[in-house]
């Protein structure tokens, strides 16, 4: 037998296979491939990537939970969301509405004054829910202290730009503020006790208790690289103070798609933060959520997801009727602590969500590449 041909039939293949090495075949080869360039680029510690197609979860993690201790990242390592915390935010005032506390329809100051008074051009609930206020700040003036202090500063603030999307974590704090106060609490005891058992979480928290703490990342700072983690500040619990890990995170995409085990009343708070109430230049805004049709294209998501759209009010149109709970759109959500990025999107007509969390603050456009990536890979094995 002449072993001559295939001896060089298999030089030719190993040669082929270093210059066309062959496409990733398994879920975490191809986040692999995607992730650890955007790992290295940035220097982010630790990073978990959860995906949930049909129900069925899948997870691909890298890196250190801790650089001091070398503790390596697990899909039970608990983040800091972000402004991915914003969904439960929104989820609890639909709920609430659900229940008759309050109406999303009413104005603020029907729930915060005493007295007869004006907040922003009669800004309404629904208004919070959505960012469409008008030029209120991304922040909390860090000379207001409390809640009792920032609806003063509201009184006397003035919009800016009157219907403009104006993204704040000020308009969110204090949708989740009023709506904790609706529901007989205050927020951080009403999410925990209520909204986060009826999504049958085991490991989301505002407060993580002792018994959890092994599991809290370090996030790093973005410029100096120092490890830190959220410090306390007004209606910081309800705009961005929720921390959770990738398991628990996939629960809710599941029944934000409808999926999973959820009651008929959490669906229907669900799927009323998932109505279109704002038409944008690249997205129509829901209660928090952003959406985009699908398929879109990749320009499009970095530019509705870009520091230059988010930063700056934006004029938007008005939906009315609301648009209905759509099917074939990809719902996208970013969020960022000092120390922490994460990004979560869901395909509802397709049933694919997908979370990524790392214990860094990395651009969101590196956020909205990689996940892109990854959905395209999926649909390219389908």
């Amino acid at each position: 037998m002449n072993k001559r041909p295939l001896i060089m039939a298999l030089s030719v293949a190993v040669i082929a296979s270093r210059i066309f090495p062959a496409k990733a075949d398994s879920f975490s080869e191809q986040a692999r491939e995607v992730l650890r360039p955007v790992m290295k680029k940035y220097d982010i510690p630790g990073l978990v990537v959860g995906i949930t197609r049909n129900g069925k979860h899948e997870f691909y993690v890298a890196g250190v939970a801790s650089r001091a201790d070398n503790r390596a990242v697990t899909p039970d390592t608990l983040f800091e969301l972000g402004s991915i915390s914003k969904i439960f935010n929104v989820t609890l005032a639909a709920l609430a509405e659900e229940r008759g506390k309050l109406s999303l329809n009413d104005t603020v100051a029907h729930y915060v004054c005493v007295d007869a008074c004006s907040i922003g051009n009669r800004l309404t609930l629904m208004d919070l829910a959505t960012h469409h206020s008008g030029g209120l700040p991304l922040q909390v003036p860090g000379s207001i202290t409390d809640v009792d202090g920032l609806v003063a500063w509201l009184k006397n603030w003035h919009p800016s730009e009157p219907g403009a999307r104006s993204y704040s974590n000020i308009s969110i704090g204090m949708l989740g503020y009023i709506t904790g106060k609706a529901m007989d609490s205050d927020y951080k005891h009403v999410v925990q006790d209520v909204l986060i058992p009826m999504f049958r979480l085991q490991h989301t928290w505002i407060d993580i208790p002792k018994s959890e703490m092994g599991q809290y990342a370090w996030g790093y700072e973005r410029k100096t690289n120092a490890p830190i983690r959220m410090s306390p500040g007004v209606l910081a619990d309800e705009a961005y103070g929720i921390k959770s890990n990738a398991r628990d995170m996939l629960k809710v995409l599941d029944v934000e798609m409808g999926q999973g085990a959820a009651s008929e009343e959490l669906r229907k708070a669900v799927k009323k933060t998932h109505e279109g109430q704002y038409k944008t230049a690249f997205f129509t805004q829901d209660m928090i959520w952003e959406q985009y049709s699908w398929p879109t294209h990749l320009h499009t998501m970095i530019r509705g997801n870009g520091s230059d759209f988010i930063m700056k009010p934006q004029s938007e149109k008005k939906l009315s009727p609301p648009l209905p709970p759509q099917k074939n759109v990809l719902l996208n959500k970013t969020g960022s602590t000092n120390g922490f990025g994460g990004y979560i999107v869901i395909l509802p007509g397709e049933n694919i969500g997908v979370v990524v969390l790392a214990n860094k603050n990395y651009p969101n456009e590196a956020r909205v590449k990689a996940v892109y990536s990854l959905i395209e890979g999926l649909h390219s094995k389908q």
